[in-house]
């Protein structure tokens, strides 16, 4: 079972804001369905969600079970990076949702990966494998673990920003400054569910590194390098559109140039580097741009 241990930071949060604030889950909710049902714990006793953590204690936790879901393994073909006993990596396109949820209960990634991997069909949760997500409309490297002792060591290095992630973005306006760092925390956007915002009261450490890879004048917009110190939800998007440099096409964020590309997004998870489980090996991984964001590219001037 994961455990964290609760920093000066979060004295006297509650813990479901607890687990949700440190990206033990996805969101208050699911926190509190798990707290609801036993999976978490405080220095080894079980508390509610209502209880004020302190600097020092242990927090173990699992994710909630998935009440009355069946996943169901689907044939869908999945463009396969890299795979042995411990990990696969998968080139994801653009418009495959990861794992089920409201209004997506199949044809997702991991409908694809319970029909490949059968080891991961008896996990109680919807996100069997997943070390990390990718937006529905982003494309690229997305990591999975076979068994729990990989998944565990690296979600480790996704916690202490040693897997390196980094995207290509097609972005609105021209980016002068060659590199950059975006260094503003973010949370929920209380006014609008779906969305996050930067909050410098309320949010969690959020830090973006990007590089100007090319600017097309004529068209106002540029092509950007992203590298991620931290995986907020929708960090890269909302750090762009927060610089005044929405991400072309983004359906959320900013009034990004929807002319150009209007399905989405046009961000793309190029590069990933991460620590082998078992051999201990560093590993990286390139994924060329998909036909979607060349194409666009190839309309510039």
């Amino acid at each position: 079972m994961p455990n964290i241990t609760v920093t000066l930071e979060f004295q006297n949060k509650r813990l479901d804001d607890y687990l949700s604030s440190s990206s033990c889950f996805l969101s208050r909710s699911l926190a509190q369905k798990a707290i609801k049902q036993g999976l978490v714990s405080v220095n080894g006793n079980i508390e509610n969600s209502h209880f004020k953590v302190k600097e020092g204690d242990v927090v173990a936790y699992e994710e909630a079970k998935v009440e009355n879901t069946k996943l169901e393994a689907e044939d869908i073909p999945l463009d396969i990076v890299y795979e042995d006993d411990d990990v696969i990596l998968i080139n994801k396109p653009a418009g495959l949702v990861v794992h089920p949820g409201n209004g997506h209960p199949n044809g997702t990634l991991v409908n694809a990966i319970l029909a490949h991997e059968k080891k991961l069909a008896n996990a109680e949760t919807i996100r069997p494998g997943l070390v990390h997500r990718i937006d529905k409309d982003t494309s690229g490297l997305l990591l999975l673990a076979k068994n729990e002792a990989s998944y565990l060591f690296l979600a480790d290095q996704l916690k202490d920003h040693s897997m390196h992630r980094e995207y290509y973005a097609l972005v609105k306006g021209i980016i002068y400054e060659d590199d950059g760092k975006i260094d503003a925390p973010i949370a929920r956007n209380p006014n609008e569910p779906l969305k996050n915002k930067v909050d410098c009261d309320r949010g969690k450490e959020a830090v973006t590194y990007f590089h100007v890879e090319k600017r097309y004048k004529v068209d106002d917009v540029t092509l950007i390098s992203c590298r991620l110190k931290t995986g907020r939800t929708h960090q890269i998007r909302v750090h762009l559109d927060y610089i005044g440099h929405p991400v072309i096409g983004d359906p959320l964020y900013g009034s990004g140039n929807k002319k150009l590309y209007k399905d989405g997004q046009l961000l793309h998870a190029y590069r990933l580097t991460f620590v082998h489980p078992k051999t201990k090996e560093e590993m990286s991984f390139t994924s060329p741009l998909p036909k979607h964001f060349e194409d666009v590219l190839a309309l510039l001037k």
